[in-house]
This record gives structure tokens, C-alpha cells and sequence, in this order.
């Protein structure tokens, strides 16, 4: 039996990449498990968020993003309602980033064997065993391997999950939806009016050019064939017929799926030494691209926490404050995509509150906050009583060395120290300490978590020793 590891991570979607990338970055022993023998190869578009693209700055990643994704305006987030970005975003995230779902799991796959993770394609999770000193999986084949520790990135229907015997209660699918990506048939004018007057009353419709004349189209699926039957291109052109009364003469598709409005959350995402993340832990309608940015966010949310359960200095409550953080983050994205999916019904009653909202995002408080949310740079996670930036994402601030994301790639948390007095002392092995007096900031000094996260605020060094031991365990003798 294999033991030469300390962390198995079942799937390497985007999830699993990021989480053994992290890990790695604490020289974690980490093998991933991914049961497909090839990497995709449709071309799906995603979209990564604010939040996401701060992380991506953060790990040193960001411009080998930029280099194969797309720039899109920040705006029209929440229900597809066409408001604009708040003003005030770091021009350097404020953003929308249009990527193929396959690029970005390769480059975060390339990113984490490179620093020394192995991947194993063609293997599965199909049985699990733990004890006090770690979980025994089996494979699909019969193999076995060994590991102090197991997470589930392994999607929707995670296996690790039904194993565990996770409750995965929520609300099953009441409509779905065809996507796909196809070329077309008819002048671009022509097709952009159309769409456009269909738009007015149907929100769960659109087609819109994507690259090499292509076009991304999404369109209800009421009464298209059996759900569990992959749909076909007359499953799109009879419901194109249906919406438009024209399919547009679509042809030559490069890929095509159905999505519904599931939305299910897990009752726990921690049982021993078996976690869960990303869509293994909670699904929910793709309505403001949120999913892949939330298991990527859930990724940098649990990597330093298990690395330092697994170096030996993490605090004992520190591991289980993954669950305590990131399950109200997935709470509240299922319920936003719950008045998301309401207000893109073609029903009289939610279309009028859609118009009620529309008017209330005029406001720059309303429309911020909704954006917020959507971007999840509105986390905030309860660290206690204190000043409104504890517990929140600190932006990228200008700092002597250039950037403050620049200083986190290795993955450590950071003390940023404008007094020039405090000290980081026997934590100085798992935190940097950057004294600035001209950092952008207008408190004394902050300590920040690997993931960016506000932990302290203040100028005492008594009071930051005991942050320090609270997040990062005692300090080395």
C-alpha cells in the first residue's frame, strides 16, 4: 500500500488544481486523483470574478490568465440586470475575465506539478477507510492507497461525499436550460436585433459571439427529450423555433450541455480526516458565474489551514474554521441564485419586482452591494468585534516593494507594519513582516492570513502575539 502521502485529493478540476497548489506551496505531499484519462476538451467560456482574480494575483498566476482570456466590463452581474460596475474598483481586477474552463484548469494543473504535485489520471475513488492516523482509499481497480489526509473535488455527484454519507439536502432541478456553442446562420445585425427584442421578456435566452465566428447560446429546455440524454443540435434549433420563431440556422456546434436549478448545500463539509470543496460540497443555477469562483476561493480558504494541520503548528480549532468560513459563503450564493432564478421567470409577479430592483440598483449602495456579492469581494468573514475591515479581503495596496498581492505568492501570511515597531518574532518561519510607513492604508498595522484576509488591526504587539498564536499556533522555540 502506498503511504507516501500526505494529502489525496479526489478531482482535478479547478477546485483540486488550486487546493494541491496550495498545498504544495507548503511542501505538502499531495497526489491527485482524476478519473478521466484526458482533460476536457469542449470549449466552455467561464468567467472569473473580482475575488478570484485578486487570488490569481495573489499565487503570481494573473497574466498567464490574461494571456489566453478576455476582458469583459464588470457589469450587469445580478439577474442580468444591465447597471454598471461600482465606481472605485482597482482598475487592475475591476473586471470580468472570459476564459475556456479547460485553460484554466490546465494552467492551475501545470501550476501545481510544477510545484511538486502529482497528478494520476484514469483513477477514481471508489471506497474509503479512516482511522485516528489518517484514510485508507481504494480505487476503482482495487488498489490502495494511504494518506493522512482525503478532500473531495470530485463534483456534484462527488463519490467522497456519498462515502462519507454527507447529507446533500436542498431543492432538485424545476427548469433547465440548453447551452451550447455553435456558428450561425444569418447576419450578425440581423441576429443582435432579434435577440435583443426577445430579450426584453426572456432572460434565459441569448446568443452571443464568442471567437472564430462562433456563437455561445443558451435557450430554455421545457420539453426537449430525456434529461439524462446528452441534447442534440435539434434540441437547440426546436427551441430556438419555439423562443424566436427561427433557429437562426445553427450549425457545426462545438459542444453542447443542459443546466438546471439545483441548488443543494452539504449538511457538513468536514468528517475526520475527510473534507469537502467546490461542487462536491454545494451546487446552485450558474446564474452570475459564481460556481467555479466560489470552489477555487473555497480552495485558498482550506490549503494553509490543512498544510499547517499537517506541518504540526496549525491551532486545533484552526482546520475546522474552513466549514465555519466558507458554508455561509455557500449559503448565501445559493440563496442569491435562488432571487436570480425568480427574477428571470417570465411571470408577471417577478418580472414586476425585477422592475422594483432595477430601479433600486440606481442607487450606488443597492447596486454595490449586489455587486458584492456576486464578486464575493463583499466576504467578510466573523473574526470577532472590530473594525469593518476585520475579517475582509484586503485590496491590493500600493507598497514600497511595488504591489501587497506581489509579497503573497509563497503563500504566508503577512504582517504589514506601518509603526515600524511591531515584530512578527518566533512567527517569522510561517509569516513575513513588511515595515512601511507610506503603505496606502489608514491603519497602523494589519496581519494578514495567506488567503488575504483580515486577521488584526492595531499597533499593540501584546494584542498581535495573541492574534498571531490564534491563527498561526505557537511560535517556534
Amino acid at each position: 500500500m502506498d503511504s507516501s502521502f500526505d494529502v489525496i485529493i479526489a478531482g482535478c478540476g479547478p477546485t483540486g488544481a488550486m487546493l494541491a497548489a496550495e498545498l504544495r506551496l507548503h511542501d505538502v505531499r499531495v497526489l491527485v486523483l482524476e478519473k478521466e484519462t484526458e482533460p476536457e476538451s469542449y470549449i466552455r467560456i467561464v468567467s472569473l470574478h473580482v475575488r478570484s482574480i485578486e487570488l490569481m494575483a495573489m499565487r503570481g498566476l494573473l497574466d498567464r490568465l490574461l494571456e489566453r482570456g478576455r476582458r469583459r466590463p464588470a457589469a450587469g452581474l445580478f439577474a442580468a440586470i444591465a447597471k454598471p460596475a461600482p465606481e472605485g474598483l482597482d482598475p487592475a481586477y475591476g473586471y470580468l475575465l472570459g476564459i475556456p474552463q479547460p485553460v484554466v484548469v490546465r494552467l492551475l494543473e501545470e501550476h501545481a506539478i510544477a510545484l511538486g504535485a502529482r497528478v494520476r489520471r484514469g483513477s477514481s475513488v471508489a471506497g474509503l477507510a479512516q482511522d485516528d492516523d489518517g484514510v485508507t482509499v481504494e480505487l476503482a481497480d482495487g488498489e490502495r492507497l494511504r494518506a493522512r489526509y482525503l478532500v473531495g473535488c470530485d463534483g456534484a455527484r462527488s463519490t467522497v461525499r456519498k462515502l462519507l454519507g454527507v447529507g446533500f439536502p436542498g431543492e432538485p432541478a424545476r427548469t433547465e436550460t440548453l447551452m451550447g456553442e455553435m456558428k450561425v446562420g444569418v447576419p450578425p445585425e440581423e441576429l443582435a436585433a432579434r435577440v435583443a427584442e426577445i430579450r426584453q421578456t426572456q432572460q434565459r435566452f441569448w446568443l452571443r459571439p464568442f471567437a472564430d465566428g462562433a456563437y455561445s447560446v443558451v435557450v430554455p429546455a421545457a420539453g426537449v427529450s430525456d434529461r439524462a440524454e446528452p441534447p442534440t443540435l435539434e434540441d437547440f434549433r426546436q427551441q430556438l423555433r419555439a423562443i424566436a420563431g427561427t433557429d437562426f440556422g445553427v450549425h457545426s456546434p462545438r459542444w453542447l450541455s443542459r443546466f438546471g436549478d439545483a441548488t443543494r448545500l452539504a449538511e457538513r463539509y468536514r468528517v475526520g480526516r475527510v473534507l469537502l470543496a467546490g461542487d462536491a460540497a454545494h451546487i446552485h443555477p450558474p446564474i452570475g458565474g459564481q460556481g467555479l469562483n466560489l470552489g477555487v476561493q473555497d480552495a485558498v480558504n482550506l490549503g494553509w489551514k490543512l498544510a499547517a494541520q499537517i506541518r504540526g503548528w496549525a491551532p486545533d480549532p484552526l482546520l475546522d474554521t474552513y466549514q465555519a468560513e466558507r458554508h455561509p459563503v455557500a449559503q448565501d450564493v445559493l440563496e442569491n441564485t435562488r432571487a436570480q432564478t425568480e427574477l428571470l421567470s417570465t411571470g408577471a409577479g417577478p418580472q414586476a419586482v425585477r422592475r422594483l430592483l432595477t430601479e433600486l440598483m440606481d442607487f450606488d449602495e443597492v447596486n454595490r452591494h449586489l455587486f458584492e456579492k456576486i464578486t464575493a469581494i463583499g466576504v467578510r468573514y466573523d473574526f470577532g468585534a472590530g473594525p469593518d475591515l476585520l475579517g475582509r479581503r484586503l485590496p491590493d495596496l500600493d507598497v514600497h516593494q511595488g504591489r501587497l498581492y506581489g509579497l503573497l505568492h509563497r503563500g504566508r501570511g503577512l504582517l504589514l507594519d506601518r509603526t515600524e515597531r511591531l515584530t512578527v518574532g518566533g512567527w517569522s518561519d510561517r509569516v513575513d513582516h513588511l515595515a512601511d510607513p507610506t503603505a496606502v492604508l489608514d491603519v497602523p498595522g494589519v496581519l494578514l492570513r495567506p488567503d488575504g484576509h483580515v486577521a488584526w488591526i492595531g499597533d499593540d504587539q501584546q494584542d498581535l502575539d495573541g492574534q498571531l498564536a490564534r491563527w498561526f499556533g505557537k511560535p517556534a522555540s
